[in-house]
């Protein structure tokens, strides 16, 4: 009998029974004001008089109107460069032990955002209120015994000066509490191998050995994992080796592209649960079984602005427009999508983290990623968003039978002179490129007006290659790094896009 895991069972179970009901919309003014109160004596606070905007009637309007908004090349230029300098109480009190580097999605070189002791406390915090979420899922009472497989990036911080720095799965993973150490795979001496390949191929040495009841890590990444150790130890599936896998926690892209492809590895259906940690801090996690849209944190540190994410908005690089009209949490609405907006114990104000959401119910604050700002593809008027593109790719492996985890896409000027959308779709599979094309181009036409237009006038046509979804990987690899929180540019510039297809045809 799992007496331990009936025990925790019975602990989250009970707690969750005295937990009060949330008024999301109060605990947002809350924090802003914590934030202010807290950071009202830096730098950043005295230029921006932040005892003022917490004196006056309307703080959170007050705020809007007083601070702009910052991008990380805006907010590194005019304030995060004099802590790598060695100055404190910059933009948040004291100076930060960490700094998260991001994945570099959108470009070659990391940007380095400041992870404070505050910012850790809260996303342990939040760590904590995901897992007493887990009572809405009724899983069995010896699930809470089994081993979690955390994919991230390397736990060994490198040093630089007087701080460490690492993705922010590493700095997560290297401060998890005491008590969660023995159920933590790989551990701490494989996770701190800084070679993906090395730490992978470790793991699926190693795999036999555990007994993993959940995952949690990017999908792709964990896709290859999964398939390292299938193939390492002959299996059919992963279950063959992990049996009570139950439960699998995505993480910061949006887990349709990869739900064919993941769920064929699999010997039986798992529980997925979305999780929204980005390197500015943890903004959402998936709290009830009934939906699979995810409720921001809007209590621990964060605080939350939304711009309406529409093209007047938005400038050719993906930032704001500087007269750009926010909302609040108060204000929302379902079926618009939102360039997400953050302020947080770490020291961002106002800062554009580049992803986009949309609310899926307003009064629990759950919301979806729908995509990023860089990656709206408006050449000619097309106004394609990620997820319209996501929505594509469900509709192609539908039609033709296949999986397709990866894809890129360029709006570009052809050797005709016009201009096309010229898409790489991963595949195993041989497909006809000449029918995808149009079955694509067929759908986005029904799904988006703006699409159709464009059709009809400057965007000629669609012009598609399938490859293996391994290229994909190893471009990931040869840019950035693989693993952690790497994800793939779903729109590449033109520029970008012949870079690509020089390294396609060397592959």
């Amino acid at each position: 009998m799992a007496i331990l895991g009936n025990i925790i069972k019975g602990f989250i179970d009970v707690k969750e029974t005295f937990s009060s009901e949330n008024n999301p919309v109060k605990e947002q003014q809350e924090v802003l004001k914590k934030l202010l109160s807290k950071a009202k004596d830096t730098a950043f606070g005295k230029h921006y008089d932040f005892q003022a905007i917490l004196d006056s009637e309307d703080p959170t309007k007050v705020f809007a109107n007083t601070v702009p908004y910052f991008d990380y090349n805006k907010i590194q230029e005019e304030w995060w460069y004099r802590l790598q300098d060695g100055e404190e109480n910059v933009t948040w009190p004291g100076r930060p032990k960490y700094f998260a580097l991001s994945s570099g999605t959108t470009g070659k070189s990391s940007k380095r955002i400041p992870v404070t002791d505050d910012m850790i406390d809260a996303i342990k915090q939040t760590g904590i209120q995901q897992v007493f979420a887990l009572s809405n899922f009724d899983f069995p009472a010896d699930f809470f015994e089994k081993e979690i497989m955390m994919l991230g990036s390397s736990t060994e911080l490198k040093e630089n000066n007087d701080h460490l720095e690492g993705e922010i799965s590493g700095i997560s993973a290297s401060n998890i509490p005491f008590w969660f150490r023995s159920y933590y795979k790989p551990g701490e001496e494989i996770s701190k191998i800084d070679d993906w390949d090395a730490r992978v191929q470790r793991i699926a040495e190693n795999a036999e050995n555990w007994d993993i009841g959940a995952l949690s890590g990017i999908p792709s990444w964990i896709e290859l994992m999964l398939q390292k150790v299938i193939s390492h130890h002959n299996l059919n599936n992963i279950h063959d080796i992990w049996p009570n896998l139950q439960v699998y926690t995505s993480g910061g892209v949006a887990f349709g592209p990869y739900e064919k492809s993941f769920n064929a590895l699999l010997g039986r259906p798992i529980t997925v649960i979305d999780t929204y940690l980005a390197s500015e801090g943890f903004v959402a996690f998936q709290s009830r079984p009934e939906t699979d849209a995810m409720k921001l944190v809007t209590d621990e540190g964060v605080y939350f602005e939304f711009v309406p994410f529409k093209p007047k908005y938005i400038n050719e690089d993906g930032s704001l427009v500087k007269d750009a009209p926010s909302v609040t949490l108060e204000e929302v609405t379902t079926n618009q999508d939102y360039v997400l907006i953050m302020s947080t114990v770490s020291g961002s104000w106002r800062y554009e983290i580049g992803d986009t959401i949309a609310f899926t119910d307003v009064e629990r604050a759950e919301i979806k990623i729908t995509g990023r700002t860089k990656f709206f593809l408006n050449t000619v008027g097309s106004q394609l968003s990620v997820n319209k593109m996501d929505d594509a790719m469900k509709h192609l492996e539908s039609e033709f039978s296949t999986k397709i985890p990866e894809y890129t896409i360029c709006a570009k000027r052809c050797e005709d002179g016009e201009f096309y959308h010229c898409w790489y779709i991963g595949t195993e599979d041989n497909l006809n490129e000449e029918a995808i094309a149009n079955s694509l181009d067929d759908f986005l036409k029904d799904a988006n007006k703006n699409y159709k237009v464009a059709r009809s006038k400057a965007l000629k046509g669609v012009k598609v290659k399938s490859i293996q979804p391994a290229v994909f990987y190893e471009w990931s690899g040869a840019n950035k790094k693989k693993g952690g929180q790497v994800k793939m540019e779903r729109v590449m510039k033109e520029d970008k896009f012949k870079e690509w297809e020089q390294f396609v045809t060397e592959q």
